[in-house]
């Protein structure tokens, strides 16, 4: 008897505040999308933390003769490793054979781009040095001391690619989660406001069940129940949105540091994993907001 009048009010109060009710359901499906947003950039940038070390280096390629005639770095190659270790602001040098450095390619890409591994050859990439700096704002120094060295084929600093992928993710972080902000107060307001209308009308009821005996917590929950339901409506559809975001933007924003291996990939399965969160967070806040709005601004 009580779950099927709890059952009918919620769907009498629903229908009443057709309007309200779906402007919560948009309101919350943003702010949740955007909090969902905001926790997946921290999350991607968290396990990508090992990477940071890119900052902090250089990697110089030999020229492709003599990465063919000296692949033990001995003659040609060792003239140019011994002016690598001899430059300011080197702390270490680590040499790779064209050999190593192709299966090193394979091992970055062939989970990211594997078409691009197919399509290169084992011969195709030559010899390698990778510099550790002992000083990362001297990177500019080194960087023209590097062009002066006979024999090396490309010089590549990661710290402009690493820094201009990561300060994208702050910005879509930080946006994310000031809108979250705005948008999770524009969704208390509006559950309050819902929920003292909804118990406005519904007053002379209210009271008549009061008078008859019933509990307040009796009475009050249908109207937390209409707050849950919005609100989880509104979290399914920020589930959504996080799905079709991650397709129609972020991996067309990031796809150039997902190609070089820079940042973690934020898969379909991160925002599944992090949708029981959000629908959790949408019900306790309505629930909440809900309930305390009824014990402040209703009596009975």
């Amino acid at each position: 008897m009580a779950a099927r009048f709890i059952a009918s009010e919620v769907g009498q109060g629903l229908r009443r505040n057709l309007s309200m009710t779906l402007a919560m359901i948009i309101t919350t499906a943003v702010a949740l999308a955007m909090l969902g947003a905001g926790v997946l950039v921290v999350m991607t940038a968290s396990a990508s933390q090992a990477k940071y070390d890119y900052l902090n280096e250089f990697r110089v390629y030999v020229d492709r003769p003599i990465s063919i005639e000296d692949p033990d770095c001995t003659a040609a190659c060792g003239e140019i490793r011994d002016q690598l270790e001899t430059t300011a602001g080197v702390a270490s040098v680590e040499y790779k054979n064209p050999q190593e450095t192709y299966e090193e390619f394979v091992e970055l890409f062939s989970s990211t781009d594997p078409v691009l591994v197919e399509s290169t050859s084992p011969d195709a990439l030559g010899s390698r040095f990778t510099l550790t700096l002992d000083d990362p704002t001297r990177a500019e120094s080194v960087a023209a001391d590097l062009e002066a060295i006979a024999g090396i084929e490309v010089v590549q600093g990661q710290g402009e690619l690493v820094e201009r992928v990561f300060s994208v993710l702050d910005g879509i972080r930080n946006a994310a989660f000031a809108v979250a902000v705005v948008q999770l107060l524009a969704t208390v307001l509006l559950i309050a406001n819902m929920t003292q209308i909804a118990a406005f009308t519904r007053r002379t009821a209210l009271g008549i069940m009061r008078l008859v005996g019933a509990s307040r917590w009796y009475t009050e929950l249908p109207f937390v129940v209409e707050a849950v339901l919005a609100s989880v409506v509104g979290s399914l559809l920020a589930v959504g949105g996080l799905l079709g975001a991650k397709v129609v933007f972020l991996d067309r924003v990031l796809a150039e540091a997902y190609r070089a291996n820079l940042v973690e990939r934020i898969t379909t399965a991160d925002i599944l994993m992090l949708a029981p969160g959000l629908i959790v967070a949408g019900a306790v806040v309505s629930a909440l907001t809900a309930w305390v709005t009824l014990r402040v601004t209703v009596r009975q």
